[in-house]
C-alpha cells in the first residue's frame, strides 16, 4: 500500500505500540496480561510495517527470521521450566531470584522465571503472527481470482 498517510501514522505508532506491549509483558507477570497480549500488541507493529513499507521493510526491522524469534521464545519457555525443576523439584513452579539486602534481609527480586516464562511467550506470539503474516502478504492473490471482481 502506497499511502503517505499510513506511512506516517506507522512512523508515530510504533513506539507507542511498543511501549504498551512492553509494560504488559512487563505487568503480566504479576497482574493479568503479560507474554500472549503483549506479543499480539508487538506484532500489531510488524502488521503495520508491512502494510506501510512491504515486507522486505517489516523483516528487516525484525532484525531475526521469524520462526528463529518463536524458536528462541519457547527456549526461553522451556528455560524457566527447568529452572523450576532444579529450583523447586516441580517443572515450571516459579524461582524469585533472593538478595541480600544493606540491612542483611534477604529479599526476593521482581524479575524471576515466570517473567523469563512469559518473554519466551511473547517472542513466540511474535514470531509466529509474523512468519503468518508474512506467508500470507508473499502468497498474494491467487491466479485464478485475479479476474474475479
Amino acid at each position: 500500500m502506497n499511502s503517505i498517510i499510513l506511512r506516517t501514522g506507522t512512523r508515530a505508532l510504533i513506539p507507542v505500540f511498543l511501549f504498551v506491549a512492553l509494560m504488559t509483558l512487563w505487568r503480566g507477570h504479576n497482574d493479568p496480561g503479560g507474554g500472549f497480549i503483549g506479543g499480539l500488541l508487538a506484532a500489531i507493529c510488524v502488521a503495520l510495517i508491512e502494510k506501510a513499507f512491504g515486507v522486505a521493510q517489516a523483516r528487516r526491522w525484525l532484525i531475526l527470521p521469524p520462526m528463529m524469534i518463536a524458536g528462541i521464545g519457547l527456549s526461553c519457555a522451556i528455560l524457566s521450566g527447568l529452572w523450576g525443576a532444579l529450583a523447586n523439584g516441580w517443572f515450571l513452579s516459579s524461582v524469585w531470584p533472593l538478595y541480600e539486602n544493606v540491612d542483611g534481609k534477604w529479599e526476593g527480586l521482581a524479575a524471576g522465571s515466570i517473567l523469563l516464562f512469559d518473554s519466551g511467550v511473547f517472542l513466540v506470539v511474535v514470531g509466529v503472527v509474523s512468519a503468518i503474516l508474512f506467508a500470507l502478504e508473499e502468497a498474494g492473490v491467487p491466479e485464478s481470482r485475479k479476474d474475479e471482481p
